[in-house]
């Protein structure tokens, strides 16, 4: 896999593609392959900054378990998110785990090169704040979501947005790679309740539940459900 191929995957990105040519040639020059097995570490909550990450392929899983085993379950990163930002403007330790949801593959670009070049072009610092803030507005809507949203909202909200990449993609995917326990997680419902939601759904048209995937068939009724 060569620069252009991983150039063309990262273009689909909105972030990756609205940065300045330069900016794009600087961090696809200075970004190393890594490929991690199923359920692999990449960084552990508590990690020194390593870098920032973009997934050409499978995905990430952003998370952290408790002393009591409980899981949290932040996001899947797929194709073609970059994470690993915080680092970059507090460099304080790593908030949450991050494994390898099936085979995957990342570019890495280290933390000094970064931070480097940010000292040579002061003006890219927002480049990065932009896609900080974009993820920060996603937290926001989850929180209020969780307050003031029923169960049922919150699961047709949540796959409309897997659907669309969070914003970052144009166009949107029908299969998402997704189990009902990794939604349930997300979500912080109970993996009863979200089964009970997307057989309900199901029943009704609007989803088609498989082995680890979820198949969007009826966009609109999510939307109506998530305007509720």
């Amino acid at each position: 896999m060569d620069m252009q191929v991983w150039r063309a995957r990262l273009m689909s990105g909105q972030w990756f593609s609205h940065l300045p040519v330069l900016l794009q040639d600087s961090l696809l020059a200075a970004a190393r392959l890594r490929r991690l097995t199923a359920g692999q570490l990449l960084f552990k909550r508590g990690d020194a900054p390593c870098g920032l990450y973009a997934v050409l392929e499978g995905a990430v899983r952003i998370g952290t378990v408790s002393e009591q085993g409980k899981e949290a379950l932040l996001s899947l990163v797929e194709a073609p998110h970059w994470f690993g930002e915080i680092c970059l403007f507090d460099g304080q330790p790593r908030t949450h785990d991050a494994f390898a949801e099936g085979a995957t593959t990342l570019l890495r670009v280290p933390q000094a090169t970064l931070l480097g070049l940010l000292d040579q072009q002061p003006a890219y610092w927002r480049e990065f704040a932009l896609l900080m803030s974009h993820k920060l507005r996603l937290a926001f809507v989850a929180l209020e979501q969780q307050s003031l949203m029923g169960a049922a909202p919150r699961v047709a909200y949540r796959l409309l947005q897997i659907a669309a990449g969070y914003g970052e993609v144009d166009g949107a995917r029908r299969v998402l790679q997704l189990s009902q326990e990794q939604l349930a997680l997300m979500l912080s419902l109970s993996r009863q309740t979200t089964n009970q939601i997307l057989k309900s759904l199901q029943q009704e048209g609007a989803v088609r539940l498989g082995y680890g995937e979820i198949e969007i068939l009826d966009t609109r009724r999510l939307e109506q459900l998530a305007r509720v």
